[in-house]
């Protein structure tokens, strides 16, 4: 997968729908997120994500992009996503994507730290 859809890809974890993100995640996720129970694997994440209202915007920056292997993408970078109603959100994360076959994607890792304000 090319950069470019690297960062499509991962900017659509945070805006597009639970059908987009269920289809997104592999069942062997394990994801860190800023609230308990914090380490969440599987259906689990996925269910955290339905339950969890989605960023109408998110700009991803300081952008890193490795493949340390065939077939494994990781990407580390800083987010600040934002919607109408709440205090925007910033965090470092990281994001792990295993290829299951032709074109098809899966995060197996997600990690946030969020940002706080001084």
């Amino acid at each position: 997968m090319e950069d470019s859809r690297v960062w499509e890809f991962e900017t659509s974890l945070w805006t597009a729908d639970a059908d987009h993100y269920r289809e997104s995640i592999d069942e062997s996720v394990v994801m860190v997120v800023p609230q308990p129970p914090y380490a969440l694997t599987g259906e689990q994440a996925v269910q955290a994500v339905i339950d969890t209202p989605r960023w109408a915007k998110a700009d991803l920056t300081d952008r890193r992009v490795e493949r340390p292997q065939e077939g494994l993408i990781v990407v580390g970078y800083h987010v600040h996503a934002s919607r109408d109603g709440v205090d925007p959100y910033e965090a470092w994360c990281t994001s792990t994507y295993r290829r299951l076959g032709h074109d098809d994607w899966k995060v197996v890792q997600h990690q946030q730290t969020p940002v706080r304000a001084a």
